[in-house]
């Protein structure tokens, strides 16, 4: 793997889907108002660069099992969410943001509160929450599955004990009559 991705530790069998970042689109407005308050004291930095910052160091990335996003200037934060513990996904995104084409991506998991990880302003955010969402129901499927042959033979272990329980009770009913203490039982 690239240097671009040095961040990121995948698994042998993973393998990344898409990559994406905040869409440069997103600073037209921090320009707008950056801009002319650079000529007052130069206080329009204090908005443009921060928000620049932001932009430049933060990474999505979608492989075969899981989201992350890494975010950081100074020190750097890395959140994973794999596809089994994603609940719902969702993507929205404002009248400017759907003129110029970004929005965010929300994704929740079973169990947490509200929204777990955002992927703000990505370029076309319904595709990605498609392809996400595609993801999540392959992996829960396949989940499912699993747990279905797991359940499948436990019942298969049952089955055969019930059965040579019978057999037993049925073989040694055939042994002679069975002394009953007069009262029924519950």
């Amino acid at each position: 793997m690239s240097g671009k991705y040095d961040w990121l530790t995948l698994d042998d069998d993973e393998e990344i889907l898409w990559e994406g970042k905040i869409s440069q689109k997103s600073m037209i407005g921090t320009y707008v108002v950056g801009v002319p308050l650079i000529l007052l004291l130069g206080l329009g930095l204090l908005i443009i660069v921060p928000s620049y910052l932001i932009v430049k160091h933060t990474d999505y990335v979608i492989t075969s099992k899981g989201v992350y996003k890494k975010t950081g200037i100074l020190s750097r934060s890395v959140t994973e969410i794999e596809y089994e513990k994603i609940q719902n996904t969702a993507f929205s995104a404002g009248p400017v943001a759907r003129y110029f084409g970004y929005g965010d991506v929300d994704i929740s998991t079973a169990g947490g509160s509200g929204v777990e990880m955002k992927l703000r302003a990505v370029e076309d955010p319904q595709d990605v929450q498609k392809r996400l969402s595609r993801l999540v129901k392959r992996a829960q499927g396949a989940r499912s599955e699993e747990e279905s042959d797991g359940k499948a033979d436990v019942l298969g272990d049952i089955l055969v004990e019930l059965r040579a329980i019978r057999q037993s009770v049925e073989t040694s009913g055939a042994d002679g009559p069975r002394e009953t203490s007069g009262r029924a039982d519950r």
